[in-house]
């Protein structure tokens, strides 16, 4: 599968990057991974999104010194080695990955349109989350998509143990700015950074161990 690496600093981590091309995907391009086997009945845009991801996970795991991909769990989340932490996104023909020593998120998404925005707005946030939205300045549409994102990288920045019962509605918008969001969830107050272009939302959360 043709890819593109490049690599994307944010809030002190650095993002690995692959803009890859699925329409250059081919079953034997998996092979490498240890557990190829189990990926042989997904579709092939699942395969490929897949691999990007882990050939991502790769990039970020040579940061530490590890040269092996992560592992693949029974819920096909990657399994990273101890001591770290990490995590995974893809959107469209991009993947990012990150590895980080405290717990961590990353999510990538496509930017909401309005239309968008205003069918999914009450799946996503609460009225009081609105509030929050609409005082940042930032337009509702941006915002919304980086209420999502930020839902979706605090997720996976929480301990694997909590996540099953979790949903959007736990996890509260309480803070946005023109680079960060805070999102409170069991007490918790759990930090976020972002970035935008014209297509897309970046969202990372980094815990305090």
């Amino acid at each position: 599968m043709r890819i593109h690496h490049a690599t994307l600093p944010l809030a002190g981590y650095t993002l690995q990057q692959i803009d890859f091309d699925p329409a250059t995907f081919q079953p034997e391009d998996l092979f490498w991974l240890p557990y190829h086997a189990s990926l042989s009945g997904w579709g092939r845009k699942r395969q490929a999104e897949h691999l990007a991801g882990r050939i991502a996970a790769v990039y970020a795991l040579r940061e530490v010194g590890e040269k092996q991909p992560p592992a693949i769990s029974d819920q096909r989340q990657p399994l990273w080695p101890t001591p770290w932490f990490g995590s995974i996104s893809h959107c469209a023909q991009r993947a990012l990955a990150v590895i980080a020593d405290r717990p961590v998120g990353v999510d990538i998404e496509r930017r909401f349109t309005p239309q968008m925005a205003a069918e999914l707005e009450d799946s996503i946030i609460s009225p009081a989350e609105k509030t929050a939205l609409l005082r940042s300045g930032l337009p509702f549409p941006l915002a919304l998509t980086l209420a999502f994102s930020a839902k979706e990288s605090g997720f996976k920045a929480t301990p694997a143990a909590n996540q099953r019962a979790l949903g959007f509605a736990d996890f509260q918008i309480v803070d946005i700015t023109a680079s960060t969001l805070a999102l409170e969830f069991a007490e918790q107050r759990y930090p976020l950074h972002w970035i935008a272009s014209e297509e897309q939302v970046i969202t990372l959360c980094a815990l305090q161990q």
